[in-house]
């Protein structure tokens, strides 16, 4: 007898980071997640995102402000 489990067999132990999964999205399937308030990025960058997500899916509702964290 093994004991109970919580998870199934598999799918626990190591989780990975979210900049982990957004450099392999990258590079396994041309997937980019960028958050407009990166601070690797300078300002240009910052707004060719933002305008980019713009045109893609549309205006952000006003008075939602950055996501720190």
């Amino acid at each position: 007898m093994t004991g109970m489990r919580f998870t199934p067999k598999g799918y626990g132990g190591h989780r990975r980071q979210p900049d982990e999964v957004k450099r392999e999205g990258w590079k396994e399937q041309g997937l980019l997640a960028v958050a407009i308030d990166d601070d690797r990025l300078t300002w240009p960058e910052r707004e060719l995102i933002r305008q980019l997500g713009e045109k893609l899916y549309g205006k952000r509702p006003e008075g939602q402000g950055v996501r720190h964290g």
